[in-house]
C-alpha cells in the first residue's frame, strides 16, 4: 500500500478503536506508520481523512453485514421468522469484532450536525441503507419492487438507528430478536385492525 492507503487504513482502525472525535492526527500517524505531514499532503486535514475513513468503513460494513447474513442461508417459514433470525445475527454482531464500527455510528449521528461533509454523506446513504435493509430483513428485491423496498426500508432504517442507539446506550435494556419480532407483529396487527 502507498502512504494514502496506509493513512486510510490507520484512520479506520482509530475510528473503530477510539471513535471519530477522540482520534488525533498523531493517533492516525502511529496506527498507519506514516508521518503527520502526509495527512496534510494527501487529505488536507485530519477531519477530511477521518471522513474518508467513515465513507469507506460504512461501505465495507454494509457489504460484510450482507455477506454474514447471506452465509446463514435462507430462513424457512414466514417472513417474521426470517426477520427474527436476521435480527438475532445482527444483535450478535453488536457485541462481535465489528462492534467498534456500530459504536462509531452512534457518535457519527451527533457529529454530523457540525460536519457538513459527514452530514451530506450520511444523508445521501439513507435510502440505500433502507432498501438494503428491506432486502436483507424482508427479502424485498429493490429492483423488482422499488416502492415496497423504499417504504419498508424507511421504517426498518428508523428502527435500526433506534436499536443501535438503545443497544450502545443501555445494552441490558435492549430488546432481544424475539421481542423485536413480537413487537413488530403486534404493531402490524394493531395497525391493520387484526388485533382487538
Amino acid at each position: 500500500m502507498g502512504n494514502r492507503e496506509d493513512l486510510i487504513a490507520g484512520a479506520k482502525r482509530c475510528l473503530i478503536d477510539k471513535g471519530y472525535a477522540a482520534t488525533t492526527a498523531r493517533d492516525i500517524a502511529a496506527a498507519s506508520g506514516v508521518s503527520l505531514a502526509a495527512i496534510g499532503y494527501h487529505f488536507g486535514s485530519k477531519d477530511a481523512l477521518m471522513n474518508q475513513a467513515v465513507f469507506e468503513s460504512i461501505g465495507e460494513w454494509g457489504q460484510d453485514l450482507q455477506e454474514t447474513l447471506a452465509a446463514a442461508g435462507p430462513v424457512a417459514g414466514e417472513p417474521l421468522a426470517r426477520f427474527e433470525a436476521v435480527m438475532r445475527q445482527t444483535l450478535e454482531s453488536f457485541a462481535g469484532p465489528g462492534s467498534g464500527l456500530w459504536r462509531a455510528q452512534v457518535e457519527l449521528l451527533s457529529l454530523a450536525q457540525s460536519n457538513e461533509d459527514l452530514r451530506a454523506f450520511l444523508a445521501g446513504v439513507q435510502e440505500i441503507a433502507g432498501t438494503g435493509l428491506a432486502e436483507i430483513f424482508l427479502g424485498i428485491d429493490p429492483v423488482a419492487e422499488p416502492e415496497a423496498a423504499r417504504s419498508a426500508g424507511a421504517v426498518l432504517h428508523a428502527m435500526f438507528i433506534g436499536l443501535i442507539a438503545k443497544y450502545f446506550l443501555d445494552p441490558g435494556q435492549a430488546p432481544s430478536a424475539r421481542e423485536l419480532a413480537d413487537g413488530l407483529r403486534l404493531i402490524a396487527d394493531r395497525v391493520t385492525g387484526k388485533a382487538a
